[in-house]
């Protein structure tokens, strides 16, 4: 994403389109639902804020991944960086930033009642589940080992069902993450952020259980 086009977007826009963009704006104090019409560069100027470096922070947000390593150090360290770095990094702010949607539209039909709650227990799960393949079962495959770790990666596929029953009800409370038309600014972010944590965990999933785990496990005939 290039920065030179953020400026003259307004702060809903952003926020709208790009994940991660409310984490950025309430570090900054800048308001999504107060400056929705806002244009950046004017949101900055009353915040007293440097516009180049919050377009670079924005713009960073959009970097897009490089593909995953084919040796196994490497992809370790792919996992790692790109989804662990980026899932506890990212669902804090969406479970707080469902709380405020919960709480400015008690009434709406159609809001995502429970969704922060379901953050949360998403928050709180894959913390625990990334810290044991952080402690004990990659170390072991950073470090060559030859052997079977079939024990540990068969806790870690039953919990990988865990995280694919919380995807499905995530999709459920978000009703395909469509917001509805009279969603404000926030809400319509929630549900981009919510979305692309979807994406990433799928894909976190997928690259463990089908190309990382299956190196340690006896082949099967």
């Amino acid at each position: 994403m290039t920065t030179h086009a953020l400026r003259d977007q307004t702060v809903a826009e952003i926020a709208i389109r790009l994940a991660g963009a409310t984490s950025v704006f309430r570090r900054r104090e800048i308001d999504v639902c107060d400056c929705a019409d806002v244009p950046l560069a004017e949101a900055a100027a009353a915040q007293g804020l440097d516009i180049a470096e919050l377009e670079a922070a924005l713009a960073a947000l959009g970097d897009a991944p490089s593909g995953a390593p084919q040796d196994t150090p490497g992809l370790v360290h792919h996992i790692l960086t790109r989804f662990h770095d980026t899932h506890r990094r990212e669902l804090p702010e969406l479970a707080e930033l469902a709380r405020r949607v919960e709480a400015a539209h008690p009434e709406h039909p159609l809001a995502p009642r429970g969704l922060a709650d379901l953050l949360q227990r998403a928050l709180v799960e894959l913390g625990d589940h990334m810290a044991k393949e952080e402690q004990v079962l990659f170390p072991a495959m950073q470090a060559g080992y030859r052997g079977s770790l079939e024990m540990p990666i068969r806790v870690m596929r039953h919990e990988h069902e865990a995280h694919a029953d919380l995807l499905r009800a995530l999709e459920h409370l978000t009703r395909g993450f469509a917001a509805p038309e009279d969603a404000c600014p926030s809400w319509r972010a929630l549900y981009v952020g919510a979305q692309k944590f979807a994406a990433d965990l799928a894909e976190h999933l997928n690259l463990e259980n089908n190309v990382l785990f299956p190196r340690f496990e006896r082949r099967r005939s």
